[in-house]
Parts: C-alpha cells; structure tokens; sequence
C-alpha cells in the first residue's frame, strides 16, 4: 500500500506524520497557557472560533520544551478518538520539510534496545532517501495520563 507523509524537524531529528491525518499547517502563533495540564501542553490558540490544544512536541518525546520563534510552526492534526468523536490538536514543530511518499511494507518496527522516551510514540522507521525518518503515532502521542483538552 502506497502512504504519504509530511516529513518536519523536531529538536534535530526528522519526523513524519501521515498526510491524511493533518488538517493544516500554519505559520507560529503565540499560545494561552493554561492551567493544570500536562507539562508538554504548551497552551491553546484560537482556530477559526475553535480552541485548539497546542502540544510542544519536544517536550511530548521527553526532550528539552520548545522555546517558540516566529519561525516554528503548527501542525494541526485529527486525532481519531472513541466512538467516531475526533479531536483537534496542534503540534510545535521547528520546521515543516517535505512530502514523501513510500510503500507501507517499508515501514520497520522501531528498535527495541534502549531507553530512548520516543520509541513509545513510533508507528516505526522508514528510509527516505539517504536518511532514517521517524513515523509518528498520533494515537500514542494524543494518549495521556491526565485528559488534554477536548477541542
């Protein structure tokens, strides 16, 4: 089966998400922190009327949290959630690369050895080109021990 990613930079390493689960990439926009979440909920940011949870992803995967600049960017995504409810997220990405394209059956397991805080949040491994790109799991990332905020 053929998938398309978008591939983006995260404190130096290359991630990707699958095209079909973004609704839209947009340019920094500063965000209201709020109270009692989870240390990698960065705040929310109005989205056409709609609050949107903002996720710094760095500090998600266990790294260093982001300090936000004009030029890092958003990446609003659809969660699938319970019983057909999706929810709305964004992501704090340094930069936005590309779109790639692959077959499914290249995708690899991520590596067991180690203790490395992001291998929980891999759908798995995939070679783009010359360099080992990282398939986020959205499902994995939106899960939670304290409940984000439902947008």
């Amino acid at each position: 089966m053929h998938r398309e990613l978008i591939t983006f930079e995260v404190a130096g390493q290359i991630f990707a998400l699958d095209i079909m689960s973004i609704r839209e990439i947009r340019a920094w926009t500063p965000v209201t922190p709020m109270p009692r979440v989870p240390h990698y909920v960065a705040g929310v940011v109005n989205l056409r009327g709609t609050v949107l949870p903002v996720i710094d992803l760095a500090a998600r995967l266990g790294w260093t949290p982001t300090e936000a600049t004009p030029r890092h960017a958003i990446i609003v995504c659809q969660v699938d959630g319970h019983a057909a409810h999706t929810q709305s997220q964004g992501l704090i990405v340094d930069s936005v690369s590309d779109i790639v394209a692959f077959n499914s059956e290249a995708l690899q397991a991520p590596p067991s050895a180690g203790r490395d805080e992001v291998i929980p949040f891999l759908e798995g491994l995939v070679a783009i080109e010359d360099r080992m790109v990282m398939v986020l799991d959205l499902q994995a990332l939106s899960a939670s021990d304290a409940p984000v905020l439902a947008a």
